[in-house]
C-alpha cells in the first residue's frame, strides 16, 4: 500500500454504492485526484462534511488499483459554509470549480498554477469583499492564460499591433485592429476592453470603479471565449446569478452587421445568465 498526502480543493462529489463517494479534488503536488472516499454518507462518518464542494483540505490516500482511497481528513479553510448560503457566490463557485474540472483533463499531473488560481477565487468569494462576477470573471481570464488561451485585450490577436483595438472575435482570439477584422465581430466598449485587463492583471481599483453594464458585457466575452475553445458549454455558467436588470448587451456591444459569425454575439449574449436580460439567475 502506497501512502501520499496532499493538499487539495473539492470539485465534486458523486455517490458510489450505499454509503461511499467519489471526490475530484485539485491537488496541490498531484494535480487532479479521484478518490473513493468510504462510508462518508453515513451519520456516523467522521469526515463526510469535510469532503463537500469547495472545500479546502489536507488529507491522506493510498493507491488503489484504479482510484484512490481517502483515509484522513483535515479542514484548511471552510471556503463553502459562507459561499454555499449565498446563490451569487455559490454559483460562481460552482464555474469555477467546473472550469478546474475541465482544464485538468489528466489526472496525476501536477497543476499547482491552477491550484492556487482556485483557491485564491474561493478564498476571495468566501470573504465576500468583492463582487462575485468579477471574482469569477478575473478567474476565468487567468484559467485560459494557464491553458494558453489567454484573450488579447491590448494588442490586435493576429498581427500584434498595439491597441487599444475596437473589434473582438472570439475565434480569432480578442481583439482585431482594423486591418485584421473580420466579418462577425463585435464593437465592445473602450471601457470592457480596460476591464478585461483589469482583471486579468488583479488591478481591482480600476475593475471595481465599473458600471454594471461595463461588468456585464466584459462576462459575455470572457465566458464565449472560455467555451470556444473548451468546444463545449460549461454546465453552471448560465446559472450565474446577475443582481441587476438592464438592457440586453447586443445594443451596447454592436457588431458588423454580418450573419457569418453570429454565434459569438449569440455566445456573448447567452452564455451568462440565460438571456443576459432575463431573470437573475439565468437559466
Amino acid at each position: 500500500m502506497s501512502l501520499y498526502r496532499d493538499t487539495g480543493v473539492v470539485l465534486r462529489v458523486h455517490k458510489l454504492g450505499e454509503a461511499d463517494r467519489i471526490i475530484t479534488l485539485l491537488t496541490r503536488r498531484h494535480g487532479k485526484v479521484r478518490a473513493v472516499a468510504k462510508g462518508v454518507r453515513r451519520t456516523t462518518s467522521r469526515f463526510g462534511a469535510r469532503l463537500e464542494p469547495f472545500g479546502h483540505v489536507d488529507l491522506q490516500l493510498y493507491t488503489g488499483r484504479t482510484l484512490d482511497v481517502v483515509t484522513q481528513v483535515e479542514t484548511v479553510d471552510a471556503f463553502a459554509l459562507p459561499i454555499v448560503g449565498d446563490y451569487q457566490r455559490y454559483t460562481a463557485a460552482s464555474a469555477i470549480a467546473e472550469t478546474a474540472d475541465r482544464l485538468t483533463a489528466e489526472e496525476g499531473e501536477p497543476a499547482l498554477k491552477l491550484y492556487l488560481l482556485v483557491t485564491g477565487a474561493l478564498r476571495a468569494l468566501a470573504d465576500g469583499t468583492r463582487d462575485a462576477s468579477l471574482v469569477l470573471d478575473a478567474f476565468l481570464l487567468r484559467a485560459m492564460a494557464f491553458a494558453g488561451w489567454e484573450p488579447a485585450i491590448t494588442e490586435c490577436a493576429r498581427c500584434g499591433d498595439p491597441g487599444p483595438h475596437r473589434a473582438f472575435n472570439v475565434q480569432a482570439g480578442g481583439s482585431l485592429c482594423g486591418r485584421c477584422r473580420v466579418p462577425g465581430s463585435v464593437h465592445p466598449a473602450p471601457e470592457v476592453l480596460v476591464l478585461l485587463a483589469a482583471l486579468l492583471h488583479g488591478d481591482w481599483t480600476v475593475a471595481e470603479d465599473t458600471t454594471f453594464a461595463v461588468r456585464r458585457d466584459a462576462s459575455g466575452l470572457v465566458a464565449a471565449h472560455l467555451q470556444w475553445h473548451l468546444e463545449r458549454q460549461l454546465r453552471s455558467l448560465p446559472l450565474v446569478e446577475r443582481r441587476a436588470r438592464e438592457a440586453a448587451m447586443a445594443g451596447t456591444l454592436g457588431s458588423d452587421g454580418v450573419s457569418g459569425d453570429s454565434e459569438v454575439t449569440g455566445a456573448a449574449q447567452g452564455t451568462r445568465g440565460g438571456d443576459v436580460a432575463g431573470s437573475g439567475a439565468g437559466a
